[in-house]
């Protein structure tokens, strides 16, 4: 799944968190029937246990983990039946994802029912394809076992691995499923610092659906697809500057929807793509901030259990307030 700089799309959200069990990897023995005579050994390991898929069957017997009649084998080997197959199973790199890990983590505000922290930049969210470990999600369960026990350890949206700023979590069953409802209700509240190239209107809104980029998997795109998604970003300028001789302005985005890479796609498709932002910026001028200068430092909601609003801001982090020192540019937030 591909991680967003905002909100989770709440239609991909995964209801289950899976934590392998011990008897998931004991050691298998069978003895194989005559019936399979003639057909080779992944063949019919596939077919005998089906609880794990043949890629992963042939990543072991090529690693020594299968043996038959006491000896390793090769994948092509033909069984004749009867022969005696014994299979340690080896955890995959995914298996480790719910694994709690000691990380460090800036919690700001934390009741019985949600917490609320500042996200690092370089962080991800939620284990994926290459990030398997050392997430938020593993933070989480180690410094709140009890998280263990709430869907995606509490986790409602999330922000891009070089997306710093607030999040919410929620600690218990009706705390998520209340956070997910005001999430799908556009209710809560969320504003990002960002800061652009060029210099856009004094406000505005995009009201432009998005989808995955025709071409290239790794990026989004305003698109008029059948499968786009309604996305929509209002911006406010704040203060313009310069880096050298290029004029940067101070955006600050209010969310009115959350999908993958929202502000980062909107604000390019205006012609205003983020300093820093590898994926969707100006590649000859990346030299200037090691990432997208992109932070959400305001998020409001409707206590899931109190039901009154609350609100909470943070003041940009010291690597954005010195990349506006560079650009000539006050720091309004403090």
């Amino acid at each position: 799944m591909i991680l967003t700089d905002t909100e989770l799309d709440l239609d991909e959200i995964d209801h289950e968190v899976s934590i392998k069990s011990a008897q998931d990897h004991d050691p298998i023995s069978l003895t194989l029937p005559d019936s399979i005579c003639g057909d080779r050994l992944d063949k019919v390991l596939s077919k005998l246990v089906p609880q794990y898929s043949r890629g992963r069957l042939q990543q072991w017997i090529e690693a020594g983990h299968v043996q038959v009649d006491g000896q390793p084998s090769k994948i092509k080997t033909t069984m004749l039946g009867g022969e005696l197959i014994t299979i340690q199973p080896q955890l995959a790199i995914e298996d480790n994802a719910f694994v709690p890990e000691d990380i460090e983590l800036n919690i700001i505000y934390e009741d019985e029912a949600i917490l609320v922290l500042n996200k690092p930049a370089g962080l991800v969210v939620h284990p994926g394809a290459g990030n398997w470990s050392g997430t938020l999600l593993n933070g989480l369960l180690f410094h709140r076992p009890a998280l263990a026990m709430v869907p995606r350890a509490g986790i409602v949206h999330r922000l891009d691995k070089d997306t710093s700023g607030l999040m919410v979590v929620a600690k218990t069953l009706t705390a998520q499923t209340e956070l997910v409802r005001q999430l799908q209700a556009r209710t809560v509240k969320r504003e990002y610092a960002a800061l652009v190239w060029g210099t856009p209107n004094a406000s505005g809104t995009v009201d432009a659906a998005m989808a995955r980029h025709s071409r290239d998997r790794l990026k989004m795109a305003v698109s008029m697809s059948i499968l786009a998604k309604p996305a929509i970003t209002h911006f406010q300028r704040i203060s313009v500057g310069m880096l050298e001789k290029f004029p940067v302005s101070l955006v600050a985005c209010h969310l009115e929807t959350g999908r993958t890479h929202q502000i980062r796609v909107h604000m390019s498709s205006l012609g205003f793509p983020l300093v820093g932002d590898t994926l969707y910026g100006k590649q000859h001028l990346v030299r200037f901030f090691p990432r997208q200068a992109l932070q959400a430092r305001k998020l409001g909601l409707i206590h899931p259990s109190t039901q009154l609003p609350v609100e909470w801001s943070i003041p940009l982090e010291v690597d954005f307030v010195d990349l506006l020192d560079r650009a000539g540019m006050p720091q309004p937030w403090r």
